[in-house]
C-alpha cells in the first residue's frame, strides 16, 4: 500500500506544473501549457485557433432596430460595467448630451420667473437629447429581446417622446395640439428626414448616384454590419425607466408653456404643434437617418424615415384617440381641411420621388424646400380651432 503511494506521489511529482491564466488572458491569448509535448501537434493547433476566432466588431448603435444587432457574443452579454462606466456610455458619449442642462434650467426658470417663452424654449432644447438617448437605449434592449419584441419596443418607445407630449396634451385639454403634433410628426418624417437623407447622401455620393429598394443584398447578413451591445439588459431597463420620466417631467412644463409662449412670442400655436414639437420628437430617426444616407444605406434611411411615419399612423393616433376617451377628452380624427390637403399633397410628392429607386442631392433639397413651404403655411395660416383664438386678449 506505502509502495502503491510512493510510487503515485512520485507520479505527480513529475507532472509539469500549468500556469493558470486569468480570464482576460484565455480569451486573448489561449491556454498555454509549458510541456506541449503532452498534445499532438493537430490538437494543439485546433485549440489556439478556437480561442483565437475573432469576435464580431463592436460598434455604437445610432438607429435601424433589433434586426441590425448580432446576436449578443458571452464577451458582451456578461461585460459588467460599474455605474460610471454605464453613465460615461450613455451620457458624455455624444455631444449632444450638452444640451441636456437645459432641462434643469427651464424647471429653475419656471420657479422664479414663470416667463413661458423662456420655459417653452429651454424644455423644448432639453427634451432633445433625451429623445436621442430614448432611441439609443430602446435599441441596445432590443439586443437581447430578439427581432419580435425588438420591433415592438422599437415602435412603441421610439416615438415615445411625442407620444408623451401628446398625453399631457389631452390632460390640459389641447386636442388641437395632439392632432396638429401627431400630423406634424408624420410630416417631419416624410419630408424633413427623408429630405435630409438625401441631400447628405447625394453630397457624399456625389460621383454616384445612389440606388435604394432593391432586392439585391436585402437578406444576406453583413457580419461587418452586425452590433453588440454596448450596455447590459438591466442597465437598458434602467436608463430607459430614467429617460422616460425625465421627458415626461420636461413635457409637462412644456404643454403648460405653449399657450403663453405663442403669445408672447407672436407664433402660432398651429405653428408650434405642427413644426417644432415634432422635430424635437424626430431628432433620434433624423440624425440616424442622415448617418445611414452618408454610408450609402438609403434602404435603411427610407425604412426609418418611412417606418417611423407609419408608426405615428398606425399606433400613435389610434393610442391618442383610447387615452383621450380614458381620460374624459374625446378626441376624434375629424382634421381640418388645410391639414387634409397638407398630408396628401406630401404624400403625393414623396411617391413621385422615391418611384424611380433613385436618389441625389437635388431631390434631397426639393424635399426639404417642400417642408419649408409647409412651415411657412402653418405661420400664416388662421386655424378656426386654436387655442389662441379663445384668448385673444392674453398679450400682456
Amino acid at each position: 500500500m506505502d509502495d502503491n503511494q510512493n510510487n503515485n506521489n512520485n507520479n505527480i511529482k513529475d507532472v509539469p506544473m500549468v500556469r493558470i491564466h486569468s480570464h482576460q488572458e484565455i480569451g486573448s491569448l489561449g491556454v498555454e501549457f509549458e510541456d506541449q509535448s503532452l498534445f499532438s501537434p493537430e490538437s494543439l493547433t485546433r485549440k489556439k485557433h478556437s480561442f483565437h476566432d475573432p469576435l464580431p466588431p463592436h460598434r455604437s448603435l445610432s438607429s435601424g432596430g433589433s434586426e441590425n444587432c448580432s446576436s449578443p457574443s458571452p464577451s458582451s452579454i456578461y461585460m459588467r460595467n460599474t455605474v460610471v462606466e454605464s453613465i460615461k456610455i450613455v451620457v458624455f458619449s455624444s455631444k449632444l448630451n450638452l444640451l441636456m442642462i437645459f432641462g434643469p434650467l427651464a424647471i429653475l426658470v419656471d420657479k422664479f420667473s414663470g416667463h413661458n417663452a423662456w420655459v417653452f424654449f429651454l424644455s423644448l432644447v432639453g427634451i432633445i437629447p433625451l429623445a436621442e438617448r430614448l432611441g439609443y437605449t430602446t435599441e441596445q434592449l432590443a439586443c437581447y429581446t430578439g427581432p419580435t419584441i425588438g420591433g415592438l419596443l422599437n415602435a412603441t418607445f421610439g416615438n415615445a417622446t411625442e407620444l408623451i407630449i401628446s398625453i399631457y396634451a389631452l390632460k390640459s385639454g389641447l386636442i388641437r395640439v395632439v392632432q396638429q403634433s401627431l400630423l406634424g410628426s408624420i410630416l417631419s418624417n416624410m419630408l424633413l428626414v427623408l429630405g435630409c437623407a438625401f441631400f447628405a447622401g447625394g453630397l457624399v455620393h456625389s460621383k454616384t448616384e445612389q440606388v435604394f429598394n432593391k432586392g439585391e443584398g436585402q437578406t444576406e447578413g453583413n457580419s461587418d454590419d452586425e452590433e453588440a451591445p454596448e450596455i447590459s439588459k438591466w442597465e437598458s431597463i434602467v436608463w430607459l425607466s430614467i429617460l422616460t420620466a425625465w421627458i415626461s417631467v420636461l413635457s409637462e412644463y412644456l404643454v403648460d408653456a405653449i399657450e403663453g409662449a405663442s403669445v408672447k412670442m407672436h407664433i402660432p400655436v398651429a405653428f408650434i404643434s405642427v413644426i417644432l414639437l415634432p422635430i424635437v420628437g424626430n431628432a433620434a430617426e433624423h440624425a440616424g437617418a442622415v448617418m445611414f444616407a452618408m454610408k450609402d444605406k438609403l434602404d435603411i434611411s427610407l425604412g426609418v424615415a418611412i417606418g417611423s411615419s407609419t408608426q405615428i399612423a398606425m399606433f400613435g393616433i389610434p393610442f391618442c384617440v383610447v387615452v383621450g376617451w380614458m381620460m374624459g377628452r374625446p378626441m376624434d380624427l375629424n382634421f381640418q381641411l388645410f391639414e387634409t390637403a397638407t398630408l396628401f399633397i406630401t404624400v403625393l410628392v414623396v411617391a413621385f420621388m422615391v418611384q424611380e429607386g433613385t436618389s441625389n442631392y437635388f431631390k434631397g433639397l426639393m424635399l426639404v424646400l417642400c417642408y419649408i413651404i409647409v412651415a411657412a403655411s402653418f405661420f400664416v395660416h388662421v386655424d378656426p380651432h386654436s387655442v389662441a383664438d379663445k384668448h385673444p386678449k392674453r398679450s400682456h
